[in-house]
C-alpha cells in the first residue's frame, strides 16, 4: 500500500492489509504487556527515534555510533524477547480443530481431581496438578519421577502429602494418567502477579503462558484452591466452580456432566 494514497482512495484490499497489521501489533503488545518487555521495547523506540533526530538535524557523530548499532538491533531483539516469540508461535501454531479430534478424558479423572482438591484443602497441603490439553508436555514430565498411573485421589494425596520426597514440584496429567510427579514448571517472569503469590502460583501461571495446560493449585498457607489457564490465575474457588471450570475446559463440547 502507497502510504501516500488519499485515504479516500483505499481499497477494501488496503483496509485489510491495515486491519492485519494493527491485530498483529496489538497482540504483540498484549505478549510484552506487565513484563520487562515493555521497558525494552520504549528503549528500543527511543535509538529509533535518536536516529531519525540525528539523521534530520546532521549530527554526524550520533549517526555514526548508531549506524554501528542498529544493524545488530534485529539479533538483539531476538535474544530479548525470545520468550514472548516462543509463546507467539505456539499461539499460532495451535489450531482449534485439533480440540475436536484429540482424545479428550472421560471425565472420571477430573472427578478424582476434585475431590483430591479438597482433601488437600482441608489439610492445607500444598499441590500444583497439571493437566495436559493440546500442547504436549512430556518436557517437563521428564524432569520429574515417572509415574504412568491411573489418576487417584488417594494417590494425589500421597504425592503431595508433606513428608513424601514428591510434594515440592507439579504432578503432570495426561489423559486420566499421572504421568510424572516432582516435576519443575517455569516461573512466571509477569509484574503483573500479586505480591502474595508463591512460588506454586508463579510457576502455575508460567506453565500455562507456555501451554495450553489447565493448572490446579493448591494452597499450602491457606489451602485456597486455584485454577490458571492461558496465563491467568482465577483463585478461591469453591468445589463446584473448580468442577465445573475442569469440564468446561477440559472436556469435548457436549460431553460435559451436570455438577449436581
Amino acid at each position: 500500500m502507497d502510504l501516500a494514497q488519499p485515504l479516500g482512495l483505499l481499497g477494501w484490499r488496503d483496509l485489510v492489509d491495515l486491519l492485519v497489521v494493527g491485530l498483529v501489533v496489538y497482540n504483540l503488545l498484549l505478549l510484552i504487556r506487565g513484563t520487562g518487555g515493555v521497558r525494552i521495547l520504549v528503549g528500543i523506540l527511543v535509538l529509533a527515534a535518536a536516529a531519525w533526530i540525528a539523521a534530520l538535524l546532521r549530527l554526524d557523530t550520533l549517526r555514526a555510533s548508531l549506524n554501528y548499532l542498529l544493524p545488530a538491533l534485529p539479533i538483539v531483539i531476538v535474544v530479548l524477547f525470545q520468550n514472548q516469540i516462543r509463546r507467539a508461535l505456539a499461539r499460532v501454531g495451535r489450531n482449534p480443530l485439533l480440540r475436536l479430534t484429540t482424545d479428550q478424558t472421560d471425565g472420571s479423572g477430573i472427578e478424582e481431581i476434585v475431590v483430591a482438591a479438597q482433601a488437600l484443602s482441608v489439610r492445607k497441603l500444598g499441590a500444583l496438578i497439571v493437566v495436559e490439553r493440546i500442547d504436549g508436555l512430556r518436557d517437563y514430565a521428564e524432569n520429574g519421577i515417572v509415574l504412568d498411573a491411573a489418576v487417584s485421589h488417594d494417590l494425589l494425596l500421597t504425592i503431595f502429602a508433606r513428608d513424601t520426597p514428591l510434594h515440592d514440584g507439579a504432578a503432570i496429567v495426561q489423559k486420566d494418567r499421572i504421568a510424572a510427579a516432582a516435576c519443575f514448571l517455569p516461573l512466571t517472569t509477569s509484574a503483573g502477579v500479586s505480591i502474595e503469590h508463591g512460588t506454586r502460583h508463579r510457576a502455575a501461571i508460567g506453565i500455562t503462558e507456555e501451554t495450553d495446560a489447565v493448572v490446579v493449585v493448591v494452597s499450602e498457607e491457606t489451602g485456597r484452591i486455584s485454577i490458571a489457564q492461558e496465563g491467568r490465575l482465577t483463585g478461591d474457588l469453591t468445589l463446584r466452580e473448580l468442577r465445573n471450570q475442569l469440564f468446561e475446559l477440559l472436556l469435548a463440547p457436549g460431553t460435559a456432566r451436570s455438577s449436581g
